[in-house]
This record gives structure tokens, sequence and C-alpha cells, in this order.
């Protein structure tokens, strides 16, 4: 099995259909999943992300509100190079809540820690991870024109945005290199997102393709077929530590995509 890439919209980065979200690697509170779940050991991650490269993923998604997913990584991740890398800024992950600054200082200090964590010198995409007031973040905090200078300096390959609204998904669309929705067959309504970024050439991830995992597997097959087959999508991002989910999960991408 060896998955297809996609070009990410504008960018020279070309990325797998299929990417894997890292959340499951750092944390277990307040996540959204139906099941509970334990941190996966070290030798767990690394066989994990080997199996995941053997597949042809090379796009990884990760976060500062991810936990201890970005060190993870960092530390467990073999051959850089051949990664794509998405992390995010915005929001932490601390005594069990969520916290949001989109400063121009704090999405400085939180790119730089990313870079500490992941042993990397640049980060291939960040986004800003919303907190739903997505127009609000845009135009009435330094959150973006920072990461633009960041970008224009090499630090940062592309850059884009984690949203939660139509309207902010289009003006991100707008202002960005790329933008990530939530898309599957019950939750539609980011699809003029899609469309938008499709229309200005921009590159698209979707979250909670599977609806984060609230639906049974026999339905597996036929959101990836529906989120996978919309014009202008570049990858899926999917979350699990589960060895055979994400063979089941390749295998499914793959006989939509032959």
């Amino acid at each position: 099995m060896s998955l297809k890439k996609r070009k990410l919209g504008q960018t020279d980065l070309s990325i797998s259909s299929l990417g894997l979200g890292t959340v499951k690697f750092g944390r277990t509170e307040q996540v959204k999943y139906p099941n509970t779940y334990s941190l996966p050991s070290d030798e767990q991650v690394a066989d994990l992300l080997d199996q995941a490269k053997s597949f042809g993923i090379n796009l990884l998604d990760t976060a500062p509100a991810y936990g201890s997913s970005e060190e993870r990584l960092g530390r467990l991740l073999a051959g850089r190079q051949d990664w794509v890398i998405c992390t995010k800024v915005g929001e932490e992950f601390i005594n069990g809540k969520s916290v949001y600054n989109f400063s121009a200082d704090y999405t400085k200090k939180s790119v730089e820690r990313s870079l500490i964590n992941l042993k990397t010198d640049y980060l291939d995409i960040v986004l800003i991870h919303s907190n739903g007031h997505d127009i609000d973040i845009i135009e009435s905090t330094d959150c973006l024109s920072t990461l633009q200078k960041l970008k224009e300096k090499g630090t940062i390959r592309a850059i884009g945005m984690s949203t939660k609204s139509v309207e902010g998904g289009i003006k991100a669309a707008d202002l960005t290199d790329l933008v990530m929705v939530t898309y599957n067959p019950i939750s539609t309504e980011e699809g003029i997102v899609i469309n938008h970024a499709n229309n200005k050439n921009k590159g698209v991830l979707i979250k909670k393709a599977l609806n984060s995992g609230h639906i049974c597997e026999d339905a597996f097959k036929k959101n990836f077929d529906f989120v996978l087959n919309k014009e202008g999508v570049s990858s899926v991002i999917i979350g699990t530590v589960n060895p055979e989910h994400l063979q089941t999960n390749v295998q499914i991408v793959e006989n939509i995509l032959r």
C-alpha cells in the first residue's frame, strides 16, 4: 500500500491524501472521541509512525493543545525531511482546559517552542487554532501578520487556519495558504469554504471526516468516499493510535482513490 500524494494548494508541499492526527499521542482529557484511551508508549508511537510511513503517509497533524504530542514527535520521529508536519498556534491545554492567546508575542513564542519540541529548524505548516471567533482573530489580532512575517523569514513554509465558521474559512482562504475545515456527510456547511478555497487554488485539510469516531465502522467508507471525492480537498486528517485502525483506513482510502 502506498497512498497517492496531492499538491497543497499553491505551496511547494505534496501531502498524502490521508494525514495522521496525533492528539492521542499526548492528551486524554477533554477530547471528543467516544471511547476512553490511554497514552501509547514511546515504542507504540514509534511503531505507528513507521507503519504510517510504510503506507505512504507523510502528513502529521499536531498542536501545542495536544499535550505532549509535539515533544513526542520530536523525540521519536525518524527522517524529519520525509515528513510534512502541521502544527498550530493560539491554543494551549492547561490544567484541563483550553486557553487561547492570539497576540504577536504569544504567537512568536509558540512557534519558537514548537521548533524546540519538534527538534527542527523550520515548520512545514502552522495553522491558527481558532476559538470559534474566526473573523475577530483574523481582523483584530496580530496572530496572522506575525505568522506571515515568520513565513517571509523562512521559519514557516505555509500558514493557514483551522476554522469554525463559513465566514472565517472564506476569509482565511483569501489571506493564507490553506484552511482546515470540518466536513462529512452530516456536517456539510463548510463545503462552501472548500469550494472557495479550490477556486483560489488554496489547500484544504479536513478534520472530523469520521465525526470524531462517532459513527460505526461500516460508515467509514461512505464518509471517506464523500470527503475525498470532494473537489478541492487536499488531505483528510484521522487521529488514531491503533495500528489496525490505521491499516483499515489506508486500505479504504486507497480503494476509493484507485
